[in-house]
């Protein structure tokens, strides 16, 4: 099976990952406060209840875990927590902690109620982990001095300071870790309404004509995840100025999108392919990952944290013990008929 990278995937129009180009736009879109900040209206409650309670103790707040796809807000809801706390964030990454003493360095940094956020902390190596179990139960830093027969541990008191971990494989975190968390959500594909209302925000932002229609568009087709609609919004606005007369209409919205091969719902190219080989090579399955990792050429973990997700919540996918099993709905959404028969003995 031919590999691709990580960054020849996040090339996707449509996914929900960052791309080099949206560190400017996130930076200038990104809300700064929980009124700014529109969807996961469960989580901003119980995180407005959380900080308020922390502050009006003068502690610092619980530890946070946020997990779900990329692209919903997870850095954007640490960089709120930390003002709406006013403390300092300090921003790292799993992958840039390479090694133990890489973050006892971050730790011993830190000030009083600092707010450390480490994205994708399920790629954390052990060995790093492990020095943030007392870090984050007891703020204290085991540091062993010397080698062999003459070492020994002397452990460092560490202001008290809140981890806030963000990932998108939630079982992929040990269950160590995971317990250390004082408080754990989930956040989900956002409703298009939302979208349409983070558009309308991100138009005045970056001082963008356009009409409610085509913004209904752009968030129809943005797969409930706001970093793919303000990118969708960039292009669209693009493609206006230079095609039409600047303003982004539902017309020229259909227009653009469908030269970015971005269809009415949000799936373009990759998504089409997954579908068709379950459908087409499988009679609609079950078959499973691994299988179809390998008549796409695609790795299993790209399809199961990036392309399954948003399909799932379509509804046009299935993860059954036996594998994978295109639904109805994708049938319908393909234009094919559907006339599989369930396996024998299966009930009805």
């Amino acid at each position: 099976m031919s590999e691709k990278t990580e960054d020849e995937e996040i090339e996707r129009i449509i996914s929900g990952k960052p791309k080099t180009e949206d560190t400017t736009l996130d930076t200038s879109l990104r809300p700064r406060c929980f009124d700014d900040f529109t969807g996961q209206e469960k989580v901003k409650e119980n995180l407005r209840i959380a900080i308020a309670a922390a502050k009006g103790r003068g502690e610092a707040l619980d530890h946070v875990l946020l997990y779900g796809p990329p692209g919903l807000g997870k850095t954007t809801l640490a960089y709120i927590i930390a003002a709406e706390m006013g403390v300092n964030l300090r921003i790292t990454s799993g992958p840039a902690v390479e090694r133990s003493g890489d973050l006892a360095a971050i730790l011993t940094n830190l000030h009083r109620h600092d707010v450390l956020f480490i994205d994708e902390i399920h790629r954390l190596n052990r060995a790093v982990e492990e020095v943030l179990y007392p870090a984050m139960e007891d703020f204290g830093l085991d540091i062993v001095i010397g080698k062999g027969a003459g070492a020994r541990s002397l452990r460092l008191t560490l202001p008290d300071f809140t981890l806030i971990g963000a990932t998108t494989r939630f079982a992929l975190l040990s269950p160590p870790l995971r317990d250390r968390f004082g408080a754990v959500y989930r956040l989900d594909f956002y409703e298009e309404s939302a979208i349409k209302t983070i558009l309308k925000r991100s138009t005045a932002i970056l001082q963008v004509k356009a009409e409610g229609e085509g913004l209904s568009e752009i968030a129809r087709r943005a797969r409930g995840t706001p970093r793919v609609a303000n990118r969708l919004l960039k292009r669209v606005r693009d493609y206006a100025q230079v095609m039409a007369d600047g303003i982004a209409t539902q017309a020229v919205a259909v227009e653009a999108l469908s030269k970015l091969e971005v269809d009415h719902i949000g799936l373009d190219e990759i998504d089409h392919k997954v579908l068709r080989t379950i459908i087409e090579k499988f009679n609609g399955g079950p078959v499973g990952l691994d299988t179809i990792a390998a008549s796409i050429s695609e790795e299993a973990d790209t399809i199961m944290d990036v392309y399954e997700p948003y399909l799932l919540q379509l509804g046009f996918l299935e993860r059954t013990p036996r594998g994978r099993l295109a639904t109805p709905l994708a049938y319908a959404h393909l234009g094919l008929p559907y006339n599989k028969k369930p396996p024998q003995g299966t009930l009805l």
